[in-house]
């Protein structure tokens, strides 16, 4: 497959001002205190409970900090975000001045050409002229920047089909926490703690206890799980059956493929050996990547 080009449709946020790495820190589950600008992971921001309000790829740029988040609950959270600010010297707004891209398939001539390492570990940023990239998972990397810098890039490259960059997530066990399921699922319920977003040791931010007593005394007995099914797309939000006709599961996310669509689905750990169906559709289990450091 040819290098495809995917304009995402997430919007950044972005954090600035002298507190603004101790408030994202205080805030956000990734301990943003040592995070510098060739890390760009994922950090989960969620309520008293331990639920996910918002999951965010954090980029840290020169003067503020940056956090790509779906356009869908964007504003919201914004908003919630700046209740907490009180009176620290802290500044959030949503970003006219950065977009986020998709790369997607990048052949080996096509890596080297822009000085990208094929071997580039997953969410570590390598900074090429006015871009900042970092590499998503195998074959897919994003690009950070102003418009017009990720212009040459779209007019140089074919698009994308709409759905592909979503895929490419689904495929790397990667949720979005859209408006519709903010506050649903606890952290582990999503996998955040397989996919790195979740530190054990930076100390206190919301949702924690509740978070580190299940990674201490157990686990969630739901988790983040991957399927295939023929058709469309499903909807976000439409339940998972069991063979008894009780619903087991929720759909995340959801996207077409190839044959019929793949999606992610929160599904209780004893229904997941058993025949699922979403609206009378059998879903096939898939596989998902191993843990991320």
């Amino acid at each position: 497959m040819a290098t495809q080009y995917s304009a995402l449709t997430d919007v950044c946020l972005t954090v600035h001002g002298a507190d603004a790495g101790k408030f994202l820190h205080a805030q956000l589950s990734y301990a943003v205190d040592t995070l510098d600008a060739t890390r760009a992971p994922l950090a989960g921001w969620h309520d008293a409970r331990g639920r996910v309000r918002a999951l965010v790829r954090v980029w840290r740029l020169r003067e503020r900090f940056a956090l790509v988040t779906p356009r869908d609950g964007a504003d919201a959270l914004l908003e919630k975000l700046k209740r907490f600010v009180l009176r620290s010297a802290v500044t959030l707004e949503l970003a006219s001045d950065l977009r986020v891209a998709a790369v997607l398939e990048p052949d080996a001539a096509w890596l080297a050409q822009r000085a990208l390492p094929a071997d580039t570990p997953p969410n570590r940023v390598v900074s090429r002229g006015d871009l900042a990239w970092t590499r998503i998972g195998e074959n897919y990397w994003q690009a950070l920047g102003a418009p017009t810098a990720l212009a040459p890039l779209a007019a140089a490259l074919p698009a994308a089909a709409p759905h592909a960059a979503a895929l490419a997530e689904i495929r790397l066990g990667i949720p979005a926490v859209t408006a519709a399921l903010s506050d649903k699922f606890v952290a582990q319920m999503l996998n955040l703690d397989v996919l790195g977003a979740l530190s054990f040791t930076k100390g206190c931010f919301p949702g924690q206890e509740v978070i580190a007593r299940v990674h201490n005394l157990g686990d969630v007995k739901r988790r983040l799980r991957r399927y295939a099914a023929p058709g469309a797309a499903l909807e976000i939000g439409a339940e998972v059956v069991g063979a008894d006709g009780k619903a087991v599961g929720e759909v995340v996310r959801s996207a077409a493929a190839a044959a019929g669509c793949e999606l992610l689905a929160v599904v209780d750990d004893a229904a997941a050996g058993a025949p699922l169906t979403v609206r009378g559709v059998a879903l096939t289990a898939l596989e998902l990547p191993p843990a991320r450091a």
